[in-house]
């Protein structure tokens, strides 16, 4: 396996961390983001209030996207096999 190879290994991999997590990440920056602006609307400065929507939020995106996260890893994974098998030859 040259260096190349696992640059581009390991950029695949990062790239893909990123993309998977972003379905759980947006859903809790976008509930976040709601509350925040409810709070300052309502001048309601409750810390735990924005805990429990986040979560719920997180959980349903997680919950969504599963089978895309999924999805995303395998690919990852069956490449990075691939090249495994390559290194005897």
């Amino acid at each position: 396996m040259t260096a190349a190879t696992v640059h581009d290994l390991v950029r695949l991999s990062i790239w893909t961390i990123l993309v998977a997590s972003s379905p759980a990440v947006v859903a809790a920056m976008l509930v976040g983001t709601a509350i925040a602006l409810l709070q300052a609307l309502t001048q309601v400065q409750e810390s735990t209030l924005s805990f429990v929507p986040k979560i719920v939020a997180v959980l349903l995106a997680l919950l969504v996207a599963a089978d895309f996260m999924a999805t995303q890893v395998m690919v990852v994974t069956e490449q990075a096999y691939g090249q495994i098998e390559h290194i005897g030859r």
